[in-house]
């Protein structure tokens, strides 16, 4: 097995900029680390809704985080941008498990790997549904990238 720490942008297959905010950094002076958690969660939607094209409000499929985790590794703080990678994992029927990168902007080495599990519900009766076809052609086609 690799070991994560080693993990670079190119091993990931879609990859956008942030920044940090004021509010961000917790009272030791980096970023608290439910903010990772939201720059996770902006990745993955942002990459869905662009590369997909889906209108993740009005589908009739909700993508619900059912598990999530982060190791971190090196210390963030505000002001700093930040690349946020996002790849695929596991394509199931109706789940996908992302791994995440956070990298400060211009460093090659890894301050934190996040692991997001994303299970598709129908919006009203909440069991498991197959991911939407737009959805699962991008990341199918990440995967093939990669392949």
């Amino acid at each position: 097995m690799t070991d994560q720490r080693t993990l670079t942008r190119a091993h990931f297959d879609y990859v956008v900029s942030a920044t940090t905010r004021w509010s961000d950094n917790d009272m030791y002076g980096h970023l608290n680390n439910a903010v990772y958690y939201e720059m996770f969660d902006s990745a993955i939607n942002g990459w869905l809704i662009t590369g997909a094209g889906a209108d993740v409000l009005s589908l009739p499929e909700l993508g619900v985080v059912a598990e999530s985790g982060c190791r971190f590794f090196r210390e963030l703080e505000y002001p700093r941008r930040l690349d946020v990678g996002v790849r695929v994992e596991r394509l199931g029927r109706s789940s996908i498990t992302y791994a995440l990168g956070l990298f400060a902007a211009e460093q090659d080495e890894l301050a934190a790997l996040g692991h997001w599990v994303h299970v598709y519900i129908d919006r009203t009766s909440r069991s498991p549904v197959p991911i939407p076809a737009a959805v699962r052609e991008l990341l199918e086609g990440a995967e093939m990238l990669r392949a």
